[in-house]
């Protein structure tokens, strides 16, 4: 644990200097300094030092005004220091300034060489305690970043599933995939304007593009149909609900499996009582339910459909307005339009693909 002791050896006189280094022969490398701004010069240009031998009456910054400016310096107060002194009143003062430890004149070879060793030992214990829990420290930041980011790339994982998920009921609608895409970002949205916490917002976006995802179990001769549909097709249509809420069924382990079936079953309950499947009412409907009800409902009045063109926007908001305390949550409705530059600016971003466009590629694949 000794090997290769550095020991700096301050004193104005070069014989006490020189006998201080034969002292040490054998059990250190003496580095010698005449006066206290020597001797800081060196520690300046040497991290090494394990040990300061300190004389106190010297010119040029004396052993007393040293042995403060090394205390209070961040990287020497550690350093153990032995003052060279054999004045009582000194030592007691040193010792107050945070000297370690005193040798008397006349010097004792043996003495100094054992409270050398003794003072060198505990500073590489120290030393050396404090790489192991740099070491550790490290280790445990690196690990913790692994553990993050694989727990992020999981999260994507899953956010990319569910997406797709959702864009699969979609495919065979006239929806598109970005409808998917902008349901998910205005909901977060929605949800953080409503004060959700951040972590709730991000399982809402999970969870929102599974909204539709019961359309997979809908015939396509009523899924497909471009006209009205009649009052039975339109309650076989309304069965998407209950479909999607059994397609996400058992998935309680996961938070945005089980957040996307309440939001799959509930996303048509209306605020008066009067949706479907349940006929929930008021904050007996979740509110991720509410939040998705709202958005989807802007995102397809917004939105061109082979069987209408997309509403004006101020008509868009008008009917949205009519639907406050039936429709919509009262409180959420008006967060909503307080904020609708955010929602049309969700949308401008995450554009449909043209109409056509989609039904061309639809028509290649069901071809392949």
């Amino acid at each position: 644990m000794l090997d290769s002791i550095s020991v700096l050896v301050v004193d104005d006189e070069e014989m006490n200097r020189e006998l201080l280094s034969v002292m040490l022969d054998g059990l250190a490398t003496p580095i010698t300094a005449q006066n206290g701004l020597e001797a800081l010069r060196v520690l300046d240009k040497n991290s090494a030092i394990d040990l300061i031998l300190l004389d106190l009456e010297m010119p040029e910054l004396n052993g007393f005004a040293t042995l403060a400016t090394l205390k209070k310096h961040p990287l020497w107060c550690d350093i153990p220091v032995i003052v060279l002194t054999a004045s009582k009143d000194e030592v007691t003062r040193t010792l107050r300034l945070g000297a370690n430890d005193f040798l008397a004149k006349p010097y004792d070879t043996e003495e100094l060489r054992l409270r050398v060793m003794n003072h060198v030992r505990a500073k590489k214990l120290v030393d050396l305690s404090q790489d192991v829990n740099g070491i550790l420290e490290r280790e445990v930041a690196r690990k913790t970043a692994e553990v993050r980011n694989a727990l992020a790339m999981a999260r994507e994982a899953e956010y990319e599933i569910t997406l797709r998920l959702g864009r699969a009921a979609e495919f065979r609608d006239v929806e598109t995939g970005m409808h998917t895409r902008r349901i998910s970002e205005m909901a977060r949205e929605l949800g953080r304007l409503s004060g959700l916490p951040e972590d709730q917002c991000e399982v809402l976006r999970y969870a929102a593009p599974l909204h539709d995802v019961g359309k997979l179990g809908i015939p396509d001769r009523i899924l497909l149909k471009p006209g009205r549909l009649t009052d039975e097709e339109m309650e076989i249509m309304r069965l998407h609900t209950v479909i999607g809420g059994k397609i996400l069924a058992g998935g309680d382990r996961y938070t945005s499996l089980e957040m996307g079936r309440i939001v799959a079953l509930q996303h048509h309950e209306k605020w008066d009582g009067t949706g479907y499947p349940c006929g929930l009412a008021g904050e007996d409907i979740h509110i991720f339910g509410r939040i998705v009800m709202i958005v989807d409902v802007f995102d397809a009045l917004c939105s061109e459909r082979p069987y209408k063109p997309a509403m004006p926007f101020d008509e868009v908001l008008s009917v949205m307005g009519d639907g406050r305390a039936s429709f919509f949550d009262p409180r959420l409705l008006e967060i909503f339009l307080a904020n609708v530059e955010a929602f049309v600016a969700i949308r401008t971003s995450l554009m449909d693909q043209p109409v056509e466009e989609k039904a061309a590629l639809e028509q290649v694949l069901f071809l392949a």
